[in-house]
């Protein structure tokens, strides 16, 4: 097993043990409970490096159970936690709380507490990565663009408001339910989104935060009170979006916009498998954000080029998504839309009603989609102006290169 293997397997699986052992030992003692794993993995890397053990994942989850334990007995708690947990019924209790399905129950109850409304919305998808997904602050700072004390502080506020609003480690249950998923949906929405068009200056796709959101998706699918057709729809523009992620750059690491995306590499099954999830997700006769844009995702998939795009159903979906979350990222796209319809006139429109400022770290899209409709509509001056703006405004190097090279070729033949 390689060093990156072993790194993955140990966040992996450091998710799973926080939770299980949270499960035990409540939400009071998450610290020491996250200490207690991350010491148990560090041991392991180390030991490991001499022989590793036939099943690693017995091993760790053995080891960070028993590592918990004495924890516990060294603060002379076990009396209250932990009365007789070495044999009898407790220990049988306890170890079957180690069964996959029950590991599972508990990734799940952790992923409701992380994400729970009660939290600064800045807060749970920092918790969340932490929490359910082992990723170490370092790894959250990169993903999220942040420093790392600023994730330090979240992580602690986060706890804070775990304690003072004394949250129950479970799954909701009624009406309770509809809301806090609503709110898990959204930060794996997030986690994704981050993985899929990173703002990271040097690496455009995160595929280990793509595969994650997947992952946690696929954990409220498997259960019953969380499998509803928006987990559905969300799981569907996951897959879609994925079987597009190796043509996003070519063998140079440069990135390719969709007209010029290889389709031959898109990934089929990913694909047959979002059109399954669609199919189920369909079976209601409310819409939500995540249906509208899985339909989005899917016309691009269907075109076999980019000239067979069908824009004018595109746009459709663009505006019945833009009736339920009227965002100024979907005006931006359905001005796109319009240009490369060569509807000039309402692109134009649509970019009147735009301020890039509210576009936060992604103006520069708005000021390089300005650009592409000044050259279209014959203002290469304008036009020239505008894609200096978005090499301005732009954080990732891909995309960097990507709008200076068009502005190159721009600058070498105007028409």
């Amino acid at each position: 097993m390689e060093h990156k293997d072993i790194d993955h397997l140990f966040r992996h699986h450091s998710g799973k043990m926080v939770s299980v052992l949270t499960r035990i030992f409540g939400l009071e003692h998450l610290d020491i409970i996250e200490d207690a794993v991350q010491d148990t993995f560090l041991k392991a890397s180390l030991s490991w490096r001499k022989e590793q053990p036939e099943y690693p994942e017995a091993w760790l989850t053995k080891a960070a159970k028993n590592r918990v334990l004495d924890i516990f007995r060294t603060l002379k708690t076990q009396k209250k936690y932990i009365s007789n947990l070495s044999t009898g019924t407790d220990a049988i209790a306890i170890n079957e709380l180690f069964l996959d399905k029950e590991i599972e129950d508990a990734q799940l109850r952790m992923i409701f507490t992380a994400c729970h409304p009660k939290l600064d919305s800045r807060d749970r998808i920092s918790f969340a990565l932490k929490t359910v997904s082992g990723f170490s602050t370092k790894e959250i700072a990169s993903a999220l663009l942040t420093k790392e004390e600023t994730i330090k502080k979240r992580l602690l506020r986060a706890r804070k408001s775990i304690q003072k609003a004394e949250l129950k480690f479970a799954i909701p249950q009624g009406k309770a339910l509809k809301e806090r998923l609503n709110s898990v949906m959204e930060v794996l929405y997030l986690i994704f989104n981050e993985g899929f068009h990173s703002n990271n200056k040097e690496q455009l796709i995160r595929e280990n935060l793509c595969g994650e959101a997947m992952r946690l998706c696929q954990l409220l699918l498997k259960h019953n009170n969380t499998r509803q057709p928006n987990v559905y729809a969300l799981f569907a523009l996951m897959c879609f979006h994925s079987a597009r992620l190796s043509s996003k750059t070519n063998t140079n690491n440069q990135v390719l916009d969709l007209k010029h995306q290889d389709r031959s590499l898109w990934h089929f099954p990913l694909i047959q498998l979002g059109n399954t999830m669609m199919n189920k997700a369909v079976e209601t006769e409310a819409f939500s954000s995540y249906h509208y844009e899985a339909a989005i995702a899917a016309e691009h998939l269907k075109a076999r080029t980019f000239e067979d795009t069908n824009w004018d159903k595109i746009l459709h979906w663009y505006q019945l998504l833009y009736e339920l979350q009227p965002m100024p990222s979907h005006q931006l796209t359905m001005a796109v839309i319009c240009l490369q319809n060569r509807d000039y006139k309402s692109a134009e429109s649509y970019f009147k009603k735009l301020n890039p400022d509210a576009l936060e770290q992604r103006k520069y899209l708005y000021y390089a989609a300005k650009a592409d409709y000044y050259k279209a509509t014959n203002h290469l001056e304008l036009a020239l102006e505008y894609i200096q703006k978005a090499i301005e405004h732009v954080n990732n190097a891909l995309e960097k290169d990507y709008l200076l090279k068009k502005q190159s070729t721009w600058q070498k033949s105007p028409n």
